[in-house]
């Protein structure tokens, strides 16, 4: 007999659940560029008073060498036993309105059997639509519009808010996985991946989240509060400003960043090519955008890193 992959947290979930929300999947994947998913989830979390419902069972899922739970010990004992969480949650927007988050790590093992169960669910409380968001490091300045890729079954979505639809091969998530049954069950599903600057893709980027909670209003129909996001916007991009200016690595990368977009964006506008890329380029590899990042910031290793003791923000670089 299989073992189930969750536990129930609830007496019946048909009963607990509303029909006809929305699903928003905020797992965790392999990396999170501008910290844009984790700052989603937290976000939910902090403002949304979710309540979980139902709870996947990390022994089945989990790789634990690779991502060890925490244990808390306290003078001559261990007293708590912390495992990565995966769960499905009920929560309110601004406005009361509800929706599910499956909120947490994404499968280590079992990916198959595992959208198989998420899909269930989507059918069994009849979803209104399901949405993800990612963000990728990609060639592109802070002081652009940040580039969409709008995905899956919604075309009006795509028309609006797709900046650049690529064809392409990459490393799978299992929100892509999910994306993809869905699309072939014709369920509706959306997916929105941002192009964040590759110099801030290893720092909390602000406008990122924004971005993500922006479409997912726009998908859902959710209204979210952004007064403390966007006042932490203004002041994250005065520090990186302030930063690019007293450096003129810093600034000569921005201004070239500046006019290959501008540039590739008149072509676009022209041709339909890409936003990010020229003609016959390809999306750049993770280890590419590394290297590049490395010779940027070479200049500033020295530089103080940490909280601005003035202002509290993060340094961007």
């Amino acid at each position: 007999m299989p073992v189930s992959l969750f536990s129930l947290e609830v007496e019946d979930l048909g009963k607990e659940v509303p029909r006809g929300l929305p699903l928003i999947i905020t797992m965790l994947g392999a990396s999170d560029s501008g910290g844009v998913v984790g700052g989603l989830d937290r976000y939910i979390w902090d403002n949304c008073d979710p309540r979980v419902v139902l709870r996947f069972k990390p022994d089945l899922l989990l790789d634990y060498r690779s991502r060890r739970p925490l244990m808390k010990f306290e003078g001559n004992r261990f007293t708590a036993y912390e495992p990565d969480e995966l769960v499905l949650a009920l929560a309110t927007d601004e406005l009361g309105a509800q929706f599910l988050v499956l909120s947490g790590f994404e499968p280590d093992y079992r990916w198959e059997r595992f959208t198989e169960v998420v899909l269930l669910l989507i059918r069994e409380l009849d979803v209104s639509v399901t949405s993800w968001v990612q963000a990728l490091p990609m060639p592109v300045p802070h002081t652009r519009p940040l580039v969409k890729t709008i995905s899956g079954t919604k075309p009006e979505l795509i028309e609006e808010f797709s900046d650049w639809n690529p064809d392409t091969r990459l490393s799978a998530s299992i929100v892509h996985l999910l994306e993809f049954q869905l699309t072939n069950l014709n369920k509706p599903v959306v997916g929105c991946t941002l192009s964040l600057p590759h110099y801030l893709s290893s720092t909390e980027y602000p406008d990122g989240l924004l971005a993500a909670i922006s479409v997912l209003s726009s998908i859902t129909g959710l209204i979210f509060a952004t007064e403390e996001l966007l006042e932490r916007s203004q002041r994250f991009n005065q520090q990186v400003d302030r930063q690019v200016a007293e450096n003129d690595e810093h600034r000569e990368m921005v201004i070239s960043l500046e006019q290959r977009f501008d540039a590739l964006q008149h072509e676009k506008e022209n041709s339909g090519l890409s936003p990010i890329l020229g003609e016959g380029e390809s999306i750049p590899s993770a280890d590419e955008i590394a290297d590049e990042f490395e010779q940027y910031l070479a200049a500033a290793i020295s530089d103080e890193g940490g909280a601005d003791p003035d202002t509290g923000d993060d340094q961007a670089f």
